[in-house]
């Protein structure tokens, strides 16, 4: 990937206002990359722990955090997304019609 790819997924993220979510895919398609939405994911799995780019407002098409393999991030990710106001139904769905973003 080049770092232009690289900057504009992470700007992107970036801009996600709080109590909004997007989807992997539509990151990608807003950063030039349509069906590249597993770069989006590894870009955003690569990201340093100090990070300031809000990872945790990406969810995958489904409306559900995905698993990024240690277990601990899909809590993690919950548990931000609700301090922002985004609603986790019982099934581990976030509503997409209510909750995301549309720049």
């Amino acid at each position: 990937m080049s770092l232009r790819h690289y900057d504009a997924i992470l700007a992107i993220v970036a801009s996600i206002p709080a109590g909004r979510v997007a989807t992997y895919g539509q990151i990608a398609d807003l950063a030039g990359l349509p069906g590249r939405a597993r770069l989006v994911g590894t870009t955003l799995r690569k990201l340093p722990d100090d990070s300031a780019v809000p990872w945790h407002r990406v969810v995958n098409a489904g409306g559900r955090i995905s698993p990024r393999g240690d277990g601990l991030s899909v809590t993690e990710q919950a548990l931000l997304l609700a301090d922002e106001g985004v609603v986790i139904d019982a099934r581990g769905r976030i509503r997409l019609a209510t909750f995301q973003w549309c720049p």
